[in-house]
């Protein structure tokens, strides 16, 4: 009984370092997720409203790079146009209009003087 009850407890602890050992590898396997970051790469996005929005991302690799136009939405991604990447394209551009921390400062600078005596 003694014997049992021991190899049992060697293999309960076999089974239990097998598990990290096990999520490692998988991890470092390309079915695992590992060498995936080249063939998805986010290009722009529009948002629409706080919940809305229009995202293009680069899938695939060489010849077969393609940009989806996806609309996302709380409860759905749907793919609204199909094309191929357009090499030249830059980084977007920055807002028009002053960027909120400037509209901050010069609202804080005109309170400030106007406070003044």
């Amino acid at each position: 009984m003694n014997s049992s009850l021991m190899s049992s407890l060697l293999w309960f602890l076999a089974i239990l370092a097998a598990i990290p050992v096990a999520l490692w590898l998988l991890k470092r396997t390309p079915a695992g997720g590992a060498g995936s970051g080249t063939l998805m790469k986010h290009v722009a996005v529009l948002p629409l409203s706080a919940s809305q929005r229009i995202v293009t991302v680069e899938v695939g690799a060489g010849e077969e790079r393609r940009w989806l136009v996806l609309g996302v939405t709380p409860s759905s991604i749907t793919t609204l146009h199909s094309m191929t990447p357009v090499e030249g394209a830059a980084a977007p551009a920055a807002p028009a209009g002053p960027a909120f921390a400037g509209l901050l400062a010069k609202l804080n600078q005109a309170k400030g003087q106007s406070d003044a005596p």
